[in-house]
Parts: structure tokens; sequence; C-alpha cells
């Protein structure tokens, strides 16, 4: 019998007991009895600490307006589990995911009766992806990481390019506590002879890139170095910039999302398309151009309605968090700003509040809508160190509110931390910005 949707959905929520159980096992053997859909894919594999989604959006967008048919798998969805899987910027029907969902549990149910741990929730959302991008015959798969990369259920593919966005310290949890240890895990998504292209400018995590590149005998493009871009005109609306590559360059570049960390995303999914052209995808300059501009990535330097104006950026880490900062700075220096900050236990916080409370007149801190939120309320204690005026709201929903009421002209709202509590205050924000 097929599942509905709700049902479906219900379904993969009781996978999560199963927790993050690493390792390539039993997403390997959930795929060889579903015919090894992620074998018959050309994939674009994309990982990185921060930036994989402006990344991976990027390229699918160029690679769109060349007239290919692109799927893309990112992790997490802001609002609903069916953003995950989009072809060409349209997501999955939710229909679709209840009939693929119907079809793999009879294989996880068959896993287990043979012995097999059962596969986490993650290991089936990959699985739903590669079934569901191999019926769609999508041209290319533009592949978002999970968390990590050795031992992500994603890297399983063999993909025609690997790309590291950056590495910096994030989920140390589980996947170590220094930028190195790190790095090596990040590592782990490099294939044999396929091209790399990294963005990080970290001499300890450029070594061992290198070092696993040199191992595995493969091509790779520094972003920085081998490729590099000049910052332009900007505004709220976007901005311009040049990009010097390997073979080609291109003069005022116009890109709609705001913040530096952008252009280097962008020049980023620009040397990926350099390395592509090699093994003959060719892209047109007018398909890049229009790629580019019509990228939008929700929920990064997004700014929402006017009166207030409110911007929300998942900053989940230090180097968002830094990102960030200068992006206040550089596009809201006469700006008082409202902070509502909501971060999960497993995060660098006390570095974070640091790095932005400063810049803040009034914070308001949340609670992240998971499990891994912890003892929220100490982030107060962070703030009061920068910031006089500072309070715990533990609705999400009603420190948005807060935040919008205590707004005065000048003022700007910011709600920026884990992407759970920025979801939920973005459409928080957006259902405000319906109603007036």
């Amino acid at each position: 019998m097929t599942l509905l949707y709700e049902e479906a959905m219900i379904y993969l929520q009781n996978l999560t007991k199963f927790g993050m159980n690493f390792g390539l096992g039993r997403i390997t053997e959930l795929l060889r009895r579903l015919g090894d859909p992620h074998r018959l894919i050309k994939v674009i594999h994309v990982g990185g600490t921060n930036g994989k989604g402006s990344t991976a959006a990027m390229l699918a967008g160029v690679l769109q307006s060349a007239g290919y048919r692109v799927g893309t798998f990112t992790s997490p969805h802001l609002h609903c589990y069916t953003e995950r899987y989009r072809i060409n910027g349209m997501e999955i029907e939710p229909n679709r995911v209840a009939n693929l969902i119907t079809g793999l549990r009879p294989h996880l149910e068959a896993m287990v009766r043979e012995g097999f741990e059962h596969p986490t929730e993650f290991e089936v959302s990959t699985a739903l992806a590669f079934c569901y991008f191999y019926e769609e015959a999508v041209d290319y798969l533009v592949l978002e990481v999970g968390l990590g990369g050795a031992i992500d259920s994603t890297n399983v593919v063999h993909p025609l390019l690997s790309i590291i966005t950056n590495v910096a310290m994030d989920h140390m949890d589980y996947l170590g506590n220094t930028v190195s240890d790190i790095a090596r895990v990040k590592a782990g998504i490099i294939k044999k002879g396929v091209p790399v292209i990294t963005a990080s400018e970290n001499s300890d995590v450029l070594a061992i890139i290198r070092e696993t590149c040199r191992e595995k005998n493969c091509r790779l493009v520094r972003v920085g170095q081998d490729v590099t871009w000049t910052y332009g005109e900007h505004s709220l609306k976007g901005q311009y910039f040049s990009y010097r590559g390997l073979k080609v360059s291109y003069a005022k570049l116009w890109l709609s999302l705001i913040g530096r960390h952008q252009v280097v995303n962008a020049a980023t999914a620009l040397a990926a398309l350099e390395v592509l052209d090699d093994l003959g995808i060719y892209i047109a300059k007018n398909a890049l151009q229009e790629g580019l501009s019509k990228t939008v990535w929700p929920a990064r330097l997004e700014l929402i309605g006017d009166k207030p104006p409110v911007l929300i950026d998942g900053a989940h880490n230090y180097d968002g968090a830094g990102s960030l900062r200068l992006a206040l700075d550089e596009y809201f220096p006469d700006r008082e700003i409202i902070m509502v900050l909501g971060m999960l236990g497993d995060k660098e916080r006390a570095r974070v509040v640091a790095k932005l409370a400063p810049r803040a007149r009034y914070v308001i801190i949340t609670k992240p809508n998971s499990p891994r939120a912890g003892d929220w309320m100490q982030m107060a204690d962070e703030a009061r160190r920068y910031v006089s005026e500072v309070d715990t709201v533990e609705s999400i929903a009603d420190a948005v509110l807060t935040g919008i009421k205590r707004a005065q002209k000048n003022d700007l709202v910011l709600v920026t931390g884990s992407l759970y509590m920025v979801a939920e205050a973005r459409e928080i924000a957006l259902g405000l910005l319906k109603n007036h």
C-alpha cells in the first residue's frame, strides 16, 4: 500500500531513533538492492564547512541556464522536506516522496531481517535522492555533503568533480577538535583521479588537501591562487565582481546574493565550471551571467521587509559569524541592531557571541527547536559581557515578535544562529510581511 506524504514523513521522522550512525556499509548495501542508481548519474560533489549550499545553488543555476536538466540534493531544509530535492529549481512533489519511500521500505525491512543495521534517516533520504534523480534522468546532480565527508552517506559516489569550499571549526563532536582533524574528514570526498577545487586559505587544511590530491593523483585548483576575483560595487540588491580564471576572465559579473563571502563562493563555482569545460561540458558566457544573476539562497543574508527590515542569516558557526559581522559593518554601518540569536549546544557559542554581540544594541536569546539545544540560556550570560540589554525568550515566534516590536525607525532586526531556529523565525517574518 502506497503511503500518503504525511505518513511517509512520520516514517522518516521515526528513523531519527537510529541517530547519527556514520559509515558507508548500510547505504552501500541499500543502494546495491536498488540497482546502484548513484553509479548511473553524473555527480558534482560539494563539501566544506560554510558556503556549500550557495556554491551548489550557483553551479546548478548556471548549468540550468545552459540548458541542462540539473538535480540538487541539499540538507537540511528550511520549511519543507521537499526543498531537499530539486530539478531545475523545482521541488519534488510530495506524493513522489511518498511513492519513493513506499518503494524503499521493503528493502529496509529486508535488510533488518537479514541481520544488517537499519539505515539512518539521512541514509534513507540520500538513497531516495539517487532513486529520484536517476528516474528523472537528470544530466547532472549537484550533491551537497550532509556532514563531514569521508563517512557521510553521499560519499558513495564517484563524481566528475569534488569541491571543498573551506574547512573551519564545526560539528567538533563528530569531526574532531582541530581544523586538521576536520580537514582529513572533509578530504575524504576526494576520489582517485577526480579534479578537486577548494577555496580554503588555511595552511594546515591546504596541506592535507594537497597531500590527499597527490596520493590520489588529482588535479587541485585553488580559489584565491589559481583563480582570483576582485570585489566591485555592492548594494542590498546584490553585487558586482570580476573573475580571473584558469583560461577565461570576466569583468563585472552580477551576483544577486550579498556579502563578500558569496563572491568567494561564486569564484569557486566558476572555477568548477572551468574544470567541467575541460571535461567537455561547455557553458556560454550568457548562461553563466544569467545563472549567477538569478541565484537565490534563502536565509543567507536575506533581507525581508523594511518596517523594520529583518535580516535572516544562518551563521551557525564562528566562521559564518565572521562573514555576517563583516556584512553588517559593510551594508548596515549606520543601523542600530536588535539581534535574535539561538544556537545549538555543540557549537562554539561563546566565540560567536563575542563576534556578533558587540554590534547589537539589544540581544534576545532564544531556544532552537532541537534536542541539541543544550543549555541555551547560557548564551545570555555571554551576551551580557558585551551588551547591557539582554533578554531570554524561549519561543522563537515570541523572540522574533519581541525584536520587531522593539525596533525603532533606524533599527535592523537580525535573526541568526542555527538553521533550525532561523527557519522557524523566517516563516514568522514572512507571515508578518504578508499580513501588512
